[in-house]
This record gives structure tokens, sequence and C-alpha cells, in this order.
């Protein structure tokens, strides 16, 4: 059997192996040229001086914070909370948001995934705290970190693994308790991802109270926008008094809610927004909950994932040394199973059932194109 050729592209990318000799200094370009004048590398102590300059009072400073459940040496580069931003998008759990449900289980490529929507809610978040003058690294990493414990097929997943939890399951604790444990963030980090729903307490931080708007906002805006794209409601349903106020588009909208609380913050020194926008959100959300969330098709999907996870983590109950890593006379089998089946994507989850239940595919959650 002969050996296939290399291309010409490969050569030429292999060529690119050790960069651009320029003397004291190898270059990514042979025809590299901006040059940056004179000035200090800005590590973690200058970048925390700057920060106490700067933020507008009430920002959480990470001078004086970074306190963890296990203690470390600071970094010489990165302030406590980028420290954790950077933990957190190097995370299992986070890459493994690409693979979980956002509204649909099996998204198209236009549909949202928890991880684009993380990133949507990481956009928001930082405009505003950038323009309000508070903690941006603290803002993104909350707001990064925020879905980390949701379980496969969405909200659905919470319902399922609630009867075998004596406090119930909650996304928002359980990523920052359980899911980015090993992680050592930030306490200050931990209590923006685990009370970021509005059910929840309020979070401690002004940084942790945008990331609780940006999520709302940003699905509310991002939801209509693949039911539009999925042909589940037409753009046209949404009623114009809504419209009027922040528009059809996710652009305006995010537009309108991002600059109400930007607003507020500069009129009121809080972190919310004025009567009109706050109903128009409120009123965009409810029109979501009806037409996209619970309509029967949602429903029908919600039951269906919640049979086949029930399965799972019943079957791993009753079987632990199927475990990954399980230990011998381990004394917990409901929380490791949780803990597993909760780590899995949509399609691990239902091919696991398929492959280890027997699961018949027929029961098995139905995304856009196949229902």
């Amino acid at each position: 059997m002969t050996e296939p050729e290399i291309s010409a592209r490969a050569l030429a990318w292999a060529k690119t192996m050790h960069g651009h000799d320029a003397g004291a200094v190898v270059l990514a370009h042979q025809d590299s040229d901006p040059r940056l004048g004179p000035g200090p590398v800005l590590g973690r102590q200058l970048r925390e001086q700057r920060e106490a300059e700067l933020l507008r009072p009430g920002a959480t400073l990470a001078q004086g914070s970074g306190h963890r459940d296990r203690e470390e040496a600071p970094d010489i580069e990165r302030t406590c909370f980028e420290r954790d931003r950077d933990r957190i998008v190097h995370s299992t759990a986070f890459r493994r948001l690409a693979g979980k449900t956002q509204v649909v289980v099996y998204p198209s490529d236009h549909q949202r995934t928890r991880l684009t929507h993380a990133l949507e809610v990481a956009q928001v978040a930082t405009s505003v705290a950038r323009g309000i003058g508070v903690n941006v690294a603290l803002t993104e990493a909350i707001a990064l970190g925020h879905d980390c414990g949701h379980g496969p097929g969405g909200h659905a997943s919470e319902d399922a693994f609630d009867a075998y939890l004596a406090d119930g399951y909650d996304h928002g604790p359980w990523g920052a308790d359980v899911v980015l444990r090993d992680l050592n963030l930030c306490l200050e980090t931990l209590d923006g991802i685990r009370n970021h729903s509005w059910s929840r307490p309020a979070p401690s931080t002004v940084e942790g109270e945008i990331v609780s708007w940006a999520d709302r906002i940003a699905y509310c805006a991002h939801d209509l926008e693949d039911a539009v794209h999925a042909g589940i409601v037409d753009v046209a349903d949404l009623p114009d008094e809504i419209a009027e106020v922040c528009g059809r588009t996710r652009r305006e909208q995010l537009s309108t809610f991002i600059r109400a609380i930007i607003r507020t913050a500069g009129d009121h020194d809080r972190i919310g927004m004025g009567p009109d926008e706050a109903a128009a959100l409120a009123a965009l959300r409810a029109f979501n909950y009806e037409r996209i969330y619970v309509r029967p098709e949602s429903l029908a999907q919600s039951q269906a994932v919640v049979a086949v996870l029930t399965a799972l983590v019943d079957h791993f109950v009753e079987a632990p040394t199927q475990l990954p890593g399980w230990p011998e006379g381990a004394a917990d089998p409901i929380g490791a199973a949780v803990t597993y089946v909760a780590g899995m994507t949509d399609q691990y989850a239902f091919d696991t059932a398929v492959q280890l239940l027997g699961w018949d595919i027929d029961r098995l959650p139905r995304g856009i194109d196949s229902q």
C-alpha cells in the first residue's frame, strides 16, 4: 500500500513550526511589524491597583477577595476572578454544555445549546458590568459557570433528579457545590453561580446580581429567536405592546435591556430596570413560556427526558459498581448515580439508555426535526 502524499497546505503549515527568528524575539509571522511603546507589564498587583482606582464604589475588588475552600498562593499574572474564569472555561463541565439542551434536544445547526447560552449570558453580563463600572472578570466567571450544574435534557433533568435528593435538585447549587467543587473557585464566584436563579436568595455581589438579569435577558431573546428559526412561532406573533418597548429581534431586545440596566444603575445606584422595560421583559418571558416552553411538544419532550434519566439513575443505584471509579464499600450510590447521570450530555445519556437498558428508541425525546 502506497503512503498518502502530504498536501502542499500541510507542508506549508509545517514550515511555521518554529516561528520566525528576529534576533532576540521569535515572531509568529515573517512580516510581523506592530510594536509597543514603553510601559509596564500588567501583572496581578498592578491590575488590582487599577481596579481599586477605576471601579465604582460597591464593585467587588479582587484585592482582598479570592477566598477559597483550599488556600492557594496568588497567581503572578491573574487576579483571583480572572483565574476562576480560566478554570471554568477549561473545565470538563463547561465543555459538556455543548452537548446539553437549551430548549430542544438534538438542536439543529442554528439552535442554542447550554454552551452558547452561557456565552451569550457572558456577553450581556460583561456589557452591563463595563457600562456600570464593576468587576468584569468576576461577572464573566459567574456567567460562564452559571449553568454547569444542568443535567441532560434541560430543566426536565431537575424534575428527574428531584426525587433522589432530600433537598431536591437545583442546577445552581448543584453546579457550585458539586460539579465545580474541584476547581476550588472563589467564594464570590460560587455564590453568584449558586444564586443566579430568581427563585434563589439574592447573590452577595453586584456582579452576581448582573448575571441574574443577564441570564433572563439572554434566554428570553435567544429562545424566541430559536423558536422563530424552527418555525414554532412567527416573529409577528409577538404582541405589539412588547415589541414597541424592546423590538422583535434579539439584537433590539438585548440592546434595550442592557441599556436599561446601565441607565438604572446610573440614575438609582441599583441593579435593575425601569418599570417599562421590566414589564416588557416579563411579558416576553410569559409569551415564550406559553408559546414555546409549555407547548404540547415541549411537555412531551420533558416527559421523555424524565423517563430516560429516571431509568438511568435507578439502574446505577442498583448496580453502582458500573459507575466509573466507584470505590468498593462506598456508602452513597444514590448521590453518585445522580452525579454521573447529571454530567452526561444529551446524546450520551440517550445512547446509554438504548445500549445499557435496551431503551426503545421511539420513547426517546424528540428533536425539532423529528417532531
